[in-house]
């Protein structure tokens, strides 16, 4: 086995234990995390030993677990009530990960892997899949780290013992602490509505416009901005420092007609230089890492394998895709002023502002009278593509027809305009909308994407209010990737949304498409952000649902556990999730396997980025 040099604290800090060095030292990884597995609870390891065969190995397995279960309700039982609720979750992911019927699900037996190590046996198995087992482990025997503050102990509030007002003045000393340890948190992400980030884009701006020999009036003018969309390599090099691979990865893409490109305005965002860029998360979403153009490029002849939600299966007509009883979504317009990396539909769209971009009338009719054929059909989202990049005539005209249908009732449109190009909301525009927004017979309301604190900006306010003055919504889907998925980093952006005017309104787990791993968080991450930082909030600043989109369904509310479940671990430290239908006690639709990326890979790159990852400790026991 390969040696490895390996900073003990970073040991300590992904498995929350005391060790006296503090050093890098070289160390066998595997045998070590092997040996802290096989400490921990000594009756399941003398199991797995002993054991002369898998299916004698899972006998034994299951009489110990459902011996512990019954102890949990035993009178004489001394955990604490969250403690034995931890422990009940965990030996359900035990046993479902030991069960026949998942093995044959899967073609996988972590069973089996672990006995083979138990048994001394060579195998290549990552360190993420030995520290998934000292997780549930530790779990199961009760020893979970959740609730440890000292190493000598539990410690309970003191308010607990008290009462009255003592009892309150103790509980408020510890929410102060709660209180300042968000605002700490917070100050690490500031947003674009802080005067000196205000004050450097704007220079930012300027020196755009000079590049383009703009004026401060185009600046403000939208049809500026997508007239010089910046598709253009050496544009791109000229006004932004990259790094090498950077470089050649964009020029590749757009050699290969992958779809790029980048706003003046979103642009502006951005600092010059990558040293004194704080908002990485920006560059992130828009400049192509070099793996994603080349798993694009391999495979651009036959784009639809990456239709992760499979739209072609749930196309009823051109245009329209439809997954649930009430709502549809009408695609009149295949392409946007901006090409996020991560983008649900990249795979459609031929090159950014594309002009034949927009759907014949004859195919947008087509799609028009479906829907006046379908009353069961109330909700329509309009997206993309863009619809908002379409001009308002066009605008005005798919409004009033699907106006012109009683059985509907509401109308969105998914844009990211008003984060990647504010000045779209001219007043005309904002009015057109309003027209049809008719309060007890029918809402207009709209659908966006900010997914950072940084892109929050006085333009993108101002786009907001136009919205909101006239009686419109501002719904907000915030993709949760690792360019956002630092501690509080979606609880700041849930707080700025909101003082901007606009609402929370769901927070999707990245799709699992190939191409995107890199920017992929595991799904315990997610329910942690959920527990420990979204619910800190008040309530109206965290009213998003976490959700998991499930290819040809639709969406998994995260927050359900009875919805999912853990069902295997793979050799490379993957959990794979069974997600059950929204259709579930409704009518009988297969279920669906998902293989999540690890999290042990999660945290190391954490620690990359300078985070301290004994922060995310508690991350192994979301199930």
């Amino acid at each position: 086995m390969e040696k490895k040099a390996l900073s003990v604290k970073s040991l300590n800090a992904m498995l929350k234990y005391v060790l006296e060095v503090d050093k890098p030292v070289s160390i066998d990884v595997q045998e070590f995390y092997l040996q802290y597995l096989w400490d921990i609870n000594k009756e399941i390891t003398e199991i797995f030993k002993s054991a002369t065969d898998l299916e004698e190995l899972r006998d034994k397995l299951y009489t110990y677990l459902d011996r512990a279960e019954r102890e949990l309700y035993s009178t004489d039982n001394k955990k604490r009530v969250l403690e034995r609720d931890l422990i009940r979750e965990s030996i359900k992911v035990f046993k479902n990960i030991i069960a026949p019927i998942h093995e044959k699900r899967t073609g996988i037996s972590s069973l089996n892997y672990l006995w083979k190590l138990a048994k001394d046996k060579s195998l290549e198995i990552s360190p993420a899949f030995i520290l998934e087992f000292i997780a549930l482990f530790k779990a199961i025997s009760g020893k979970a780290d959740v609730y440890i503050e000292h190493i000598d102990g539990r410690k309970i509030p003191g308010f607990v013992y008290m009462k009255g007002r003592e009892a309150a003045l103790k509980r408020t000393e510890a929410l102060d602490e709660v209180s300042k340890m968000i605002g700490e948190y917070f100050s690490r992400y500031p947003s674009g509505m802080e005067e000196e980030i205000i004050t450097r884009r704007k220079e930012n701006a300027k020196r755009i416009l000079k590049y383009f020999n703009g004026s401060e009036e185009d600046w403000l003018d939208y049809r500026w901005h997508l007239k010089y969309v910046i598709k253009d390599p050496h544009i791109i090099y000229d006004l932004l420092e990259l790094k090498k691979d950077q470089q050649k990865a964009i020029k590749k893409a757009v050699t290969n007609k992958i779809p790029f490109g980048i706003t003046p305005y979103y642009l502006s965002l951005m600092e010059y230089s990558i040293e004194t860029d704080y908002a990485h998360a920006v560059r992130a979403q828009v400049i192509p890492p070099p793996d994603y153009v080349d798993l694009l490029s391999n495979s651009r002849m036959d784009r639809s394998m990456f239709d992760f939600m499979g739209e072609q299966d749930t196309s009823p007509v051109e245009l329209i895709t439809r997954r649930y009883p009430m709502i549809a979504i009408l695609k009149p317009y295949n392409t946007c002023s901006q090409i996020c990396v991560y983008c649900q539909r990249n795979w459609e769209i031929d090159e950014c502002m594309a002009p034949k971009a927009q759907a014949s009338d004859e195919t947008i009719n087509n799609a028009l009278k479906w829907l006046s054929n379908h009353p069961g059909v109330g909700d329509v989202l309009v997206t993309g593509g863009d619809p908002m990049i379409m001009n308002d005539e066009m605008i005005d005209h798919l409004l009033k027809e699907l106006s012109s249908m009683d059985h509907i009732f509401r109308i969105r449109f998914g844009t990211r305009t008003p984060v990647v190009l504010p000045q779209r909301w001219t007043d005309k525009l904002s009015d057109l909308l309003g027209k049809y927004h008719s309060p007890g017979k029918r809402e207009i309301a709209v659908i966006t994407h900010f997914v950072h604190s940084a892109e929050i900006t006085p333009e993108a306010r101002d786009a907001v209010r136009k919205i909101r003055l006239r009686g419109m919504g501002v719904y907000n889907q915030e993709v949760f990737n690792i360019e956002n998925s630092r501690r509080f980093e979606s609880a700041k952006l849930r707080h700025d949304l909101k003082l901007t005017g606009v609402d929370p309104y769901y927070t999707f787990n990245m799709k699992g498409k190939k191409e995107t791993r890199r920017y992929m968080v595991p799904i315990a991450r997610i329910l942690q952000e959920r527990k420990e930082e979204a619910r800190l909030l008040p309530g109206l600043s965290r009213t998003d649902e976490t959700v998991f989109n499930v290819p040809r369904m639709g969406k998994n509310h995260l927050r359900a556990w009875q919805d999912h479940d853990i069902i295997m671990i793979l050799p490379d430290g993957s959990r794979i999730y069974q997600f059950h239908p929204w259709e579930k006690n409704i009518t009988l639709v297969p279920a669906y396997d998902y293989n999540d990326v690890p999290i042990y890979d999660y945290l190391q790159e954490l620690l990359k980025r300078g985070e301290d990852i004994r922060d995310y400790r508690t991350i192994w026991y979301y199930y």
